[in-house]
């Protein structure tokens, strides 16, 4: 981290979209999201019938890092209780080693514990052995592989799931 300045992770909102979108096409090149993603997203990341939480970190006015999860909202006709999708998690590569990969995953599974849900999945690049390495300290194991997920670049992606996110929130913090 530079300086004294401390990172604070806060809700991110549409003004936050435009910094966003340029770490996003620095980072994933190949598969960036486009700005009606975002805005899709965050649609969906208010008030009472909320199925979203995106949060961004900043640091001195920067958007150093970014996330974001969706759930299925409420219990299930059946009675199972929602799951958690983490969407994206990103971090500029200054920031890389620091812990914010981290705090960002932890404000997810927080999210995904206030939603109520059971259990957390996620795709990652079988190539992003950095985020395969957080995801397990987390608790996240491999469960599947998609063949050709990620696009145009035909990148497979591992399927990872997360069960019980509260306990997993506990480990992890400090």
């Amino acid at each position: 981290m530079t300086g004294t300045e401390t990172v604070v992770l806060r809700e991110m909102r549409w003004w936050d979209i435009d910094p966003v979108l340029g770490l996003e096409r620095d980072l994933f090149p190949e598969d960036a999201w486009s700005r009606g993603m975002f805005w899709s997203e965050l649609a969906h990341s208010r008030g009472p019938g909320a199925t979203r939480r995106y949060v961004v970190a900043e640091e001195g006015g920067r958007i150093v890092g970014y996330a974001g999860l969706t759930t299925s909202g409420a219990e299930g006709d059946d009675g199972a209780a929602p799951a958690a999708d983490v969407q994206t998690i990103a971090v500029t590569r200054d920031h890389w080693g620091t812990g914010l990969g981290s705090r960002l995953l932890t404000e997810l599974l927080r999210a995904a514990t206030a939603f109520e849900c059971a259990e957390v999945m996620l795709e990652c690049r079988v190539d992003n052995v950095r985020a395969q390495k957080l995801y397990e300290r987390f608790g996240f194991e491999v469960i599947g592989v998609r063949r050709g997920y990620y696009q145009p670049g035909n990148v497979d992606a591992l399927v990872m799931r997360l069960t019980d996110p509260s306990a997993s929130v506990t480990r992890a913090t400090p």
